[in-house]
């Protein structure tokens, strides 16, 4: 038979006749209900247990002291302010605003760059800008109606003018081509030219260029400028660089081009160079620098590599022969290295678009990078990496109108082996860093 449960309320126990019960006593019962309360909560779906017999003795309302009753409670309070403490430590939180910023892989240029410097950078972008500036520059003048009268016949002149295939270079303007920009573009690399034997300034030559790399900046300072000391390596030689024809058909920059004395690489423009002028009016000391590879070589620029297009080449081996001209072999080591390109190879389909382009148009789309004017990681600006430009040996050349196959292909063996020798004189001191040797692909 079930007791009846001790009244807790003053009112009921006086009139049972009981005496009062004490405040320590009810905050203990109320503990031992709490705590009944959150077991059968937290022990809801698993099997019972036997009740601890401690908690049946307190239970029965054992005589305690008041001390250990409250040491109890508390310990009972701290227990319970533990719970929240413990859900507070597994908070999830997103990720830190701007944590990013101080880790970034773009390393900025400093302020304090020496203004010498500072000139280097400028000279290269403005060489490196100056078909797309020039070429902008003369439509946005073009937006001005009362210069119209102006351009309209100054447009017509550079449709049809023959300057850049003509071979008198009257344009070439050695003011232009001694300017101390050049010498600041020049040590921004730095560059270097270097010669392997002298050159008589009373025969014609066709430097040949290795490799094309992307823009060809080794062979600019070295031919088309007296930064690198063309003049003092090789008196008495009028050498010119050659380019695309169509470039000197854009307005602005045909002026700088022929400034510069760089002419076409048609073969008009080739012959014209070296059967005029010179020391007796037919070309002699004359001299015209070809970047061999072309725009499928500049596929092959990677830092490391010198993959070059030569063996298919032969038409430059014609054209010597038929002007007498010597062939004269130059490497520039470092012309790959100032830039970064996607790997055309790792990507088959851009290839074949890069190679399609080429087809059509006679350029080509190269995909490069390399740094910003106030970085050193993002930009199409080259990198600071040192180019040694090395002229060969010249190969002797009999002059032949009709030159056979036989005589053909053995002047241009005897090219392939003067680079091989530069190479391999030259590699182990400015070529230090490559990944493999020479590469004749094509």
């Amino acid at each position: 038979m079930a007791l009846d449960a001790e009244p807790s309320q003053p009112d009921e126990r006086a009139a049972h006749d009981l005496p009062p019960k004490s405040y320590a006593e009810a905050a203990e019962e109320g503990a031992i209900a709490a705590e009944d309360e959150r077991e059968r909560y937290e022990g809801a779906g698993q099997d019972s247990s036997p009740r601890s017999p401690t908690r049946g003795h307190r239970r029965k309302g054992s005589r305690q002291s008041n001390g250990s009753i409250g040491r109890k409670h508390g310990e009972q309070l701290q227990r319970a302010d533990e719970k929240p403490k413990r859900r507070n430590s597994q908070l999830k939180s997103g990720r830190r605003a701007g944590q990013g910023w101080h880790t970034s892989k773009i390393r900025w240029a400093p302020l304090n760059v020496p203004l010498q410097r500072r000139l280097q950078t400028l000279a290269v972008l403005v060489h490196t800008l100056s078909i797309a500036g020039l070429v902008s520059l003369f439509f946005f003048l073009c937006a001005i109606p009362i210069l119209w009268p102006l351009l309209l016949p100054y447009t017509l002149y550079v449709l049809f003018s023959n300057a850049g295939t003509s071979g008198e270079l009257s344009f070439r303007s050695e003011w232009a081509r001694r300017s101390k920009l050049w010498s600041l573009f020049a040590s921004y690399f730095p560059a270097r030219l270097h010669r392997s034997q002298e050159l008589e300034p009373t025969r014609k030559y066709i430097f040949g260029y290795h490799p094309h790399g992307i823009i060809s900046h080794g062979a600019f300072a070295a031919f088309a400028t007296e930064a690198l000391g063309f003049s003092q390596l090789f008196p008495g030689i009028t050498n010119t660089l050659l380019t695309l024809d169509g470039n000197f058909k854009l307005p602005l920059y045909r002026e700088y081009a022929l400034r510069m004395g760089l002419a076409s690489v048609s073969r008009e423009s080739c012959e014209n160079i070296l059967s005029k002028g010179g020391r007796n009016g037919e070309g002699m000391g004359r001299a015209i620098t070809i970047v061999i590879g072309g725009a499928r070589e500049s596929l092959e620029s990677k830092p490391g590599t010198l993959r070059l297009v030569v063996r298919r080449r032969q038409g430059f081996v014609k054209l010597a022969i038929r002007m007498g001209a010597d062939l004269v072999p130059v490497i520039g080591f470092g012309e790959n290295e100032i830039y970064e390109q996607l790997d055309p190879h790792a990507h088959p389909y851009i290839n074949k678009f890069q190679l399609l382009v080429k087809a059509v148009m006679g350029w080509t789309i190269p995909l490069f990078h390399a740094r910003g004017i106030f970085n050193y990681d993002v930009g199409m600006m080259p990198y600071r990496r040192p180019m040694n430009i090395v002229v060969g040996r010249p190969i002797r050349v009999v002059q032949s109108n009709h030159p056979d196959k036989e005589y053909v292909e053995k002047v241009h063996r005897e090219y392939i082996d003067e680079l091989m020798r530069i190479w391999n004189d030259h590699k182990d001191e400015f070529a230090k860093e490559r990944t493999e040797e020479l590469n004749i692909i094509e």
